[in-house]
């Protein structure tokens, strides 16, 4: 269960529910093939660093 960012808040940075999952599917591929190229080993997973970016506002709709 992930509890921040909020669902609410990730809403109020896009469009509607669909954009948002696509928005977030498609940064976290990007964050997955990054860590491989760099065999690099993070705590949190690729689709919660995702969430954060469109969250922060690093991740726009514009931006895919």
């Amino acid at each position: 269960m992930m509890l921040y960012p909020s669902i609410d808040t990730l809403l109020s940075k896009v469009k509607n529910k669909y954009v948002l999952c696509t928005i977030v599917t498609k940064r976290a591929k990007e964050i997955d093939s990054v860590r491989r190229l760099e065999l690099a080993d993070q705590d949190k997973k690729s689709i919660t660093l995702a969430c954060e970016e469109v969250a922060s506002g690093k991740v726009k709709p514009s931006d895919f």
